[in-house]
């Protein structure tokens, strides 16, 4: 019987990963998107009673600047602008292929809805969020990729041939996880150019970050295909003339896959905090292009981390991601352990 906390884990997940897949529909604004009229604009409220105490369909007040004062703001509640649905916005390429404007929410001009504030420039949180998450998340689930790659492949080599081979695998291995990983990153990303395209960028982070991080799941996979080699079917197969890559492909293999999918739940939250950390020190993904790591930096100000709180929202996202990541892979590690009778 399944846990209920994986089939939670995978739905919060999925939903997630669903609504950063549509990030630029579920956006109300270009994420690059200035509105300099607004910078630190908080939050927008939205209400369903108006000034006379009247149910109304949910609308916002447009934000004006307080009189005499820095960054502050009031409504203005001589107008009312209803939430619409599907707006026509910002123009976008959904998922690379159909190009459209419309967008999930939005109000009609000159009203602003910012359902998560702005920032410095004006631009909207919420849309940055999203669309952040999506290139990090992307950005940690490709160097995961990578990593447990690199380790299927350097860990299997290593269990099914032993021998001279293992013992060399396994050193690297060894020195891979003995070095701090961070200043690992943080030096490899260092030597390499400072000045590359947001594309380059991403490409770059993805490599450093996955090449750096098989170890630990190779030395998993050679723990599997040790056993795996010594079972007797796997004898008898070979007893049989059966090549290696046929029995790996057939008997060995399957057997790693449990293990690769509950690496991956660990490793994805463990590769978007690297991604994070190198954008945080400007290193990664920079602007205006976002991602959580670049949007994160933005607090090392202090009076933006003690004066606007909606600016936190990205930190918050992280430790939540990570959070369920990390059940569901404790959930995945506990339906594969065996009852005991």
């Amino acid at each position: 019987m399944r846990s209920p906390k994986l089939w939670t884990a995978v739905l919060v997940l999925g939903a997630l990963h669903l609504a950063l897949v549509f990030a630029r529909f579920v956006a109300p604004y270009d994420p690059v998107e200035q509105h300099r009229r607004f910078p630190f604009a908080p939050p927008s409220r939205v209400h369903v009673v108006d000034t006379g105490g009247r149910l109304q369909w949910p609308f916002v007040y447009r934000w004006i600047a307080r009189p005499g004062a820095f960054n502050e703001y009031e409504e203005d509640t001589t107008r009312r602008f209803p939430i619409r649905l599907l707006p026509r916005g910002a123009p976008y390429t959904l998922m690379g292929i159909m190009a459209t404007d419309r967008h999930l929410v939005g109000v009609d001009a000159p009203a602003r809805i910012f359902l998560a504030g702005t920032d410095a420039y004006g631009r909207d949180v919420l849309s940055r969020l999203v669309c952040g998450g999506q290139i990090s998340l992307l950005a940690g689930s490709l160097a995961a990729l990578l990593a447990l790659g690199l380790g299927l492949l350097f860990g299997s080599v290593s269990g099914f041939f032993g021998g001279w081979i293992d013992d060399i695998v396994m050193r690297v291995a060894e020195l891979f996880l003995g070095l701090p990983w961070l200043y690992l990153l943080l030096g490899v990303r260092g030597f390499l150019p400072l000045h590359l395209t947001p594309q380059e960028s991403f490409l770059l982070v993805v490599g450093v970050i996955g090449v750096i991080g098989w170890a630990r799941p190779a030395r998993i996979v050679r723990g599997i295909v040790l056993s795996a080699r010594e079972r007797k079917y796997v004898l008898a197969g070979r007893g049989f003339g059966a090549t290696n890559f046929y029995l790996f492909r057939r008997h060995v293999f399957p057997q790693t896959i449990g293990v690769l999918l509950t690496q991956a739940a660990i490793l994805i939250p463990h590769y978007i905090l690297a991604e994070v950390a190198l954008s945080f020190f400007g290193l990664g993904i920079g602007e205006p292009v976002p991602s959580w790591g670049n949007m994160v930096g933005s607090l090392q100000q202090y009076h933006v981390l003690m004066s606007y709180w909606w600016m936190s929202l990205p930190a918050f996202t992280l430790v939540a991601v990570a959070a369920t990541y990390h059940v569901l892979a404790s959930a995945a590690q506990e339906t594969r352990r065996p009852v005991a009778l």
